[in-house]
């Protein structure tokens, strides 16, 4: 019976979308963490009956025919790149976007990653790093005889040396924008890859034209919504639960039928 195979990509669709769920529930916690989203599409229709064609030839075309859909299947998943709420750290490395824009890190194969999570440290070079210890592109690097950082809202890093009473700026960041954000590739520890679907970065500056400000102290988190991920949590069980019946009730069908054959 089709109504078994029907059934069964409903299955498998709803546990995709409960492990997409999971996902983003188990990163609730995670610095600017992007909540992701299954979409689906009906598969193919198979036609029991053209709608058109007349039955005989010399009459009116029938108004509508019989299509039968074979079900559902998974067309994407969505990574939603909306902002998430700014949380204030007092650490000085610590940065937050506030807007459009992505940090750019160096990897260790020269590749240039993207990134919103402004967890940055200094490592033994006084370089500004990620937690992971990538280079943070353009290198700054922090002297050690540094007493203060002072990163403003355009990415401007100045600090302040001992002795001395005005601060002295020892470089500029720079943020990429993209002009489909949900085309970046997620390769995990806040990380995303440009591809082919995202287009070419645009670099500029904070608080310039279509890039957001960043904000020394504070930390983007991550953008999921507890209530509405428990929400489809309970959609997506109820569904995953009626098609489970369609199958069952199918089989039992399928039963009688070859019972009554017998």
């Amino acid at each position: 019976m089709r109504a078994l195979a029907i059934a069964a990509t409903g299955m498998n669709a709803q546990q995709l979308n409960v492990e997409v769920i999971a996902n983003n529930i188990s990163n609730l916690n995670t610095t600017a963490f992007k909540a992701a989203r299954a979409e689906f599409k009906d598969l193919i229709y198979q036609a029991e009956r053209p709608a058109g064609v007349p039955i005989q030839a010399g009459e009116s075309a029938i108004p509508e025919g019989a299509m039968l859909g074979l079900g559902v299947r998974n067309t994407a998943i969505r990574n939603l790149h909306r902002q998430g709420p700014l949380s204030n750290t007092t650490n000085p490395l610590d940065l937050a976007i506030n807007g459009r824009g992505w940090f750019q890190v160096t990897m260790p194969n020269g590749e240039i990653n993207y990134t919103r999570a402004g967890s940055f440290n200094k490592n033994a070079d006084g370089r500004l790093v990620t937690a992971e210890g990538y280079s943070v592109d353009p290198a700054i690097i922090i002297p050690q005889n540094a007493v203060d950082v002072v990163i403003n809202e355009t990415g401007q890093v100045m600090v302040k040396v001992d002795g001395q009473q005005l601060p002295q700026t020892i470089g500029q960041l720079q943020l990429a924008n993209f002009t489909n954000d949900a085309g970046l590739e997620p390769l995990g520890n806040g990380l995303y890859r440009e591809t082919p679907a995202s287009g070419l970065p645009v670099t500029g500056f904070a608080a310039g034209p279509g890039f957001g400000k960043l904000h020394q102290g504070y930390l983007e988190m991550s953008n999921v919504d507890p209530v509405r991920e428990i929400t489809n949590l309970i959609s997506a069980q109820r569904a995953f639960e009626m098609n489970s019946k369609v199958i069952q009730a199918a089989d039992e069908m399928a039963g009688t039928v070859s019972k009554g054959l017998r």
